[in-house]
C-alpha cells in the first residue's frame, strides 16, 4: 500500500482535531477531482512499519488531544489498499482507545465487496459515492457532492446520517 500525504494533526478532514492519511490508488477517476495525483496505487510512497507505528503514537500523545484517525486518498477501499487498512483500522481499535475512524470512499455500500465491507463495519463513519462534479455543493458537510452519503457505523450497523 502506498500513501501520499499523512497530516499528523489536521482540523478539515473529519470531525476535531485528526490524524489524516491520503492513501494512493483509485480507481474512480471523477472530473474535477482535487486529488488526481492520487489515483495510481504505486504513486506516492510506500506505507511501512515505521509510519504505521508513528499514527498510533500520534493518536495516543497526550500534548495533543487527537479525536481520531481519517482514512481518505485516493480510495482506502481500492483493491491494492484493503489488507493493509484492515490491518491500521485493527491496530488503531486495539491501541487507541476512544478514538474514532472516519474514512473517504468511492464505492456505494451497495458496490463493496465482503473484505472492504468488513473494513466499514470497523469504522465509526464513512462518505460513500464518487465525487459528482455536476452535484458539487460547497455548502454540504464532510461531502462533496449530493449524491454522497454519510454512514454511522455502529457495532457494524450502518446507518445513513446525510444523503
Amino acid at each position: 500500500m502506498n500513501y501520499h500525504k499523512y497530516f499528523p494533526v489536521d482540523v478539515l478532514n473529519g470531525p476535531g482535531t485528526r490524524c489524516t492519511l491520503f492513501l494512493s490508488g483509485c480507481e474512480h477517476h471523477c472530473r474535477g477531482c482535487y486529488n488526481q495525483s492520487t489515483w495510481s496505487p504505486t504513486s506516492g510512497h510506500r506505507f511501512d512499519d515505521v509510519l504505521r507505528q508513528r499514527i498510533i503514537d500520534d493518536l495516543n500523545d497526550p500534548e495533543i488531544r487527537r479525536r481520531g484517525l481519517t482514512l481518505t486518498g485516493g480510495d482506502p477501499l481500492h483493491p491494492a489498499n484493503v489488507d493493509e487498512v484492515a490491518e491500521l483500522v485493527s491496530l488503531v481499535r486495539a491501541h487507541c482507545p476512544g478514538k474514532d475512524i472516519w474514512l473517504w470512499t468511492g464505492y456505494t455500500l451497495a458496490e463493496l465487496n465482503p473484505k472492504q465491507l468488513a473494513i466499514v463495519e470497523q469504522v465509526d463513519a464513512f462518505v460513500d459515492g464518487k465525487f459528482e462534479q455536476e452535484l458539487a455543493d460547497r455548502r454540504l458537510k464532510w461531502r462533496g457532492s449530493s449524491n454522497q452519503v454519510v454512514y454511522r457505523v455502529n457495532d457494524g450497523d450502518i446507518n445513513v446520517v446525510e444523503v
